[in-house]
This record gives structure tokens, sequence and C-alpha cells, in this order.
């Protein structure tokens, strides 16, 4: 029998993350590594990836398997910890209001500025010469 599991989708920037969370002991996968492997053992990235799970105390409830691509790893994580919040949320909408206040479930709308024909990028204009 197929295991059942919650999917959710997080984006941050040009970051993209799916999470599937199955019922387990706290095991963290993203993109077939361990995740402290994939974090190059960055131990407050991996803490910030388990914010959502701490703060509603199951961090040792659920195995997530996570496929994450495009941005940079600071945006990946960011991506990574709304995937989590979103399915936390999905599986017991009484956490909402937790992760709610704490910010967990807002998507941070910014991102990179597109570059402006006869500009050096977004804004930077040439040096101005008087003479």
């Amino acid at each position: 029998m197929v295991e059942k599991y919650i999917f959710s989708l997080g984006r941050r920037k040009a970051a993209v993350a799916k999470a599937r969370v199955y019922k387990g002991k706290g095991k963290i996968t993203i993109n077939d590594k361990p995740a402290l492997e994939y974090l190059s053992g960055n131990k407050t990235m991996l803490a910030e990836i388990n914010d959502p799970l701490v703060l509603v105390g199951k961090e040792a409830a659920y195995d997530i398997t996570i496929k994450v691509n495009g941005g940079g790893l600071a945006g990946q994580v960011d991506a990574i910890k709304l995937a989590i919040a979103k399915v936390l949320v999905h599986e017991a909408s009484e956490l909402r209001p937790i992760l709610k206040k704490a910010g967990l479930l807002k998507r941070d709308p910014r991102e990179k500025e597109r570059k402006k024909y006869g500009l050096r990028s977004a804004r930077k204009k040439e040096q101005f010469s008087k003479r």
C-alpha cells in the first residue's frame, strides 16, 4: 500500500519548494539528501526549516521529503519553511493562528527588479558628467 502524504508548495524569490509530509519520526530529506548535508552543515538554516514544527511541538511527528529548485540557499530555506507551515495548517486548522502570529504563513513578495533599458541595472545610471 502506498503511504499517504500531504503536499504543499512554498515560494521565495526564485526558489520553489515542494514538500511531502508523511507520518513518521522527524526525518527531513531535501533533494534526496539528508537536510544537514544539503545545507552544507549549516545548523542555523536547519533550525530555520524546523521553526514551524518546533513552534507547534511536532518536530518528531512527521517525515518530510522536499524537492527544491531555483534561487540561492537562503531563498530555498524560506520556501521550504513556508511549505512546511502550509502543510501543518492543512493537517490541523487549529494551528493556523499560532503560525500566522509567528509570520510563517506569509509569502515574502520581494523579487529582483528587472533591468531597464538605458540603465546599467534596475536603477543605476551612468555617471553624470558636467563637461
